[in-house]
């Protein structure tokens, strides 16, 4: 049977549509891989790219695509609300199909080494692929952002794992690994007080003491003028995205502010849309692998 890996990079580019489709053309051109989807946000200047194959087809992809982005970015004249530490910021590789998360974790060595070696752009292992205990965690290892990256590479802890010293000048660094599905969920409030969104991420995130397998922040939607809380699901069978959605809408009350809707960054499951519909429309004894009729055409 046919191995499939899926990878999901972001670029810290979501404004130029030029630069966008340059990049995106790479992995519509890799031999043996498929662009599955492109969503670009101008106010996060950034863009989710998600796209699978076989292994062999994903790196060559995920190679181009760390060049091509490194040729046309210059983190010196970029802006956004996302936090970011390089051109091509992370580049995680999730097993999908005769593929294991330690097939994934080789993967991500093998497209760490030649982004270093090929794009010039130091590489940071971090999730399941990270060299030490505090590079597991994403936040963490782009922690002082793409303005602080050149003096935190010094420390001996945070040297690159591929390449350096030093960051790429223009291009920064990039984050590669191996790990699960994670689901990119983001709650709109209905409000601009970014201050506000940033105090529920703390409550609702799991290092907070909130829901697990969550990591949330607040962001500023300056085309909407309102404010956004930023999530990422890394176990949506743990957390499904109603729970998480209803906390926020209980800390939002507490503020007087609604939640005024919700939007799923790149690709789904299935079966997290099918669980939260199973929750808000209270169907009893419902079987999503029964009930739902892709599950018996797929």
């Amino acid at each position: 049977m046919a191995r499939i890996v899926e990878s999901v990079p972001n670029i810290s580019e979501g404004v130029n549509k030029e630069i966008i489709e340059a990049c995106v053309d790479q992995i519509r051109r890799a031999p043996g891989c498929t662009l599955l989807q492109h969503s670009s946000d101008p106010s996060h200047n950034r863009t989710v790219i998600t796209y699978i194959g076989s292994p062999e087809g994903v790196e060559e992809a995920s190679v181009g695509l760390a060049k091509k982005a490194v040729a046309l970015i210059d983190l010196t004249k970029h802006k956004g609300e996302h936090p970011r530490m390089g051109c091509v910021d992370v580049m995680p590789f999730i097993p999908i199909k005769e593929m294991s998360l330690e097939d994934c974790v080789g993967l991500s060595n093998k497209v760490g080494a030649r982004i270093a070696e090929e794009a010039g752009l130091p590489v940071f292992l971090y999730e399941a692929s990270a060299t030490a205990p505090h590079r597991q965690n994403l936040a963490k290892v782009r922690k002082g952002q793409f303005e602080g990256m050149a003096e935190k590479v010094k420390d001996p802890d945070w040297r690159p794992d591929f390449g350096g010293p030093g960051i790429h000048p223009t291009g920064g660094a990039v984050a590669v690994g191996a790990r699960e599905f994670l689901i990119a969920f983001n709650v709109n409030l209905g409000t601009a007080d970014v201050g506000v969104a940033d105090k529920i991420a703390r409550i609702v995130r799991q290092s907070g003491g909130g829901l697990s397998h969550v990591k949330a922040m607040g962001v500023m939607l300056e085309e909407r003028n309102i404010a956004q809380v930023s999530i990422n699901m890394t176990d949506f069978n743990k957390t499904p995205l109603y729970r998480a959605t209803e906390l926020i809408k209980i800390e939002a009350a507490r503020y007087g502010i609604n939640v005024v809707g919700t939007e799923i960054v790149g690709l789904c499951p299935m079966k997290a849309l099918a669980d939260t519909a199973e929750y808000y429309l209270k169907i009893e004894g419902f079987d999503s692998s029964v009930q739902v009729i892709e599950n018996h055409l797929l």
